[in-house]
């Protein structure tokens, strides 16, 4: 079968959550498909040719179409005044929209996928067979981004997650199948059928995200692009509200922020004991040189791949319900959930002094992962809801 697939970004390098999703469907679904690839491209510092690169082994086509920042503000206003998201006015052209019609009609794909409902006006009205992966729900995102927005940007945030929650759910009935990545994040799309949504999980590369041994520098570790607002809250909560705690029983515990892009906000935490790393060629010399990882979730939707991460790397993890709930593991067994910064820092203190509760947590969130989370058998199953559309 030959499957155009859509994205609203490049998927390499692998520093987002939905490039990172992207990029192993790609990969995995080119073992029986052929895959036409077009991807929006908003960003100016792009290294196309690595991207290419990384990309060619699975895809017959590749096209990058670049999104001018003039014109993405145009767009935006345009969404603006005609009512539409304003996310979809930003990742939306004309002459994309032309170039995406002209590239269906010369491979003559069997199938139309898109990620995320940033690309959906550029498909909805094509008539061939459609898939479109939410991912996650943009809307709700918004919502719990809104509640912590100063007076100035609430009526902003307001609009945008209303305009959402209608587009959410008139795009659903423009594609055949639709899929998102975990059951929480399904039962907030506001559709009546939306059980009909098949749920595909994010899988984590077992052989790159593996046990390493390593010396340990840090003791604490939360890691994530450090400009995504859900991080950003996540960085600043733990080294503001949850760590003051854990340093009065442990005063020289060390955190390390590692990840692409961290905002003023997160450089302002860096301190002697809380180092900030930026973007790293390897993720895996941060995680393997940690002794405990931290995703303390507040805003957010969808599966966090660093837990993925962290737990295929057997380190001890600690989370939210937030993320939790998305990911399904056995609290106090695989995982340990704590709620706010009192029971989060509660975590930590009891891992950084018990080694057999580490081992425990680190060694069973290790089988769950494995058991429960690979890129393969996640893709079988969009493969299967494809192929029998």
């Amino acid at each position: 079968m030959r499957i155009f697939v859509l994205l609203s970004r490049v998927p390499f390098p692998l520093e987002k959550g939905d490039k990172l999703r992207a990029f192993h469907q790609i990969k995995e679904l080119s073992k029986k498909n052929e895959i036409i690839l077009c991807a929006l491209n908003p960003v100016s510092k792009l290294d196309k040719q690595e991207a290419f690169s990384k990309l060619s082994p699975y895809c017959l086509s590749i096209n990058f179409l670049d999104l001018s920042i003039p014109g993405r503000y145009w767009n935006m206003l345009l969404a603006l005044l005609s009512k539409r998201p304003i996310q979809t006015g930003y990742f939306y052209s004309r002459k994309a929209h032309k170039e995406i019609i002209r590239l269906i009609e010369h491979y003559k794909p069997d199938h139309l996928y898109c990620q995320l409902i940033r690309t959906t006006e550029y498909l909805r009205n094509i008539e061939l067979k459609k898939t479109l992966d939410y991912q996650d729900v943009l809307s709700y995102g918004i919502k719990r981004r809104q509640r912590k927005k100063s007076l100035l940007f609430k009526p902003v945030f307001t609009l945008e997650y209303r305009r959402l929650l209608r587009y959410e759910r008139e795009i659903f009935d423009c594609f055949e199948n639709k899929t998102i990545i975990s059951i929480p994040d399904r039962d907030l799309i506001p559709h009546k059928d939306k059980k009909e949504i098949h749920v595909i999980p994010n899988g984590v590369d077992h052989s790159y995200f593996k046990p390493i041994e390593n010396a340990k520098k840090y003791d604490i570790i939360f890691t994530g692009n450090m400009g995504y607002p859900p991080n950003i809250d996540a960085a600043e909560f733990l080294v503001r509200n949850i760590m003051p705690i854990v340093w009065q029983k442990h005063p020289d515990a060390k955190v390390v922020l590692a990840g692409a892009s961290p905002s003023r906000k997160v450089l302002s935490l860096k301190s002697e004991l809380v180092e900030v790393t930026g973007w790293m060629d390897d993720i895996r010399d941060a995680y393997s040189a940690a002794g405990i990882f931290i995703a303390p979730m507040r805003i957010g939707t969808g599966l966090q791949n660093k837990l993925l991460e962290a737990m295929s790397m057997k380190i001890p993890t600690i989370t939210t319900s937030l993320a939790n709930d998305a990911l399904q593991a056995g609290n106090n067994k695989e995982i340990l959930v704590g709620n706010n910064e009192t029971e989060l820092a509660t975590h930590l203190i009891n891992l950084l002094e018990n080694d057999d509760l580490r081992e425990s947590i680190a060694e069973n969130g290790y089988s769950f992962v494995h058991n429960n989370h690979s890129w393969d058998q996640a893709t079988n199953k969009l493969h299967s809801i494809i192929n029998n559309s």
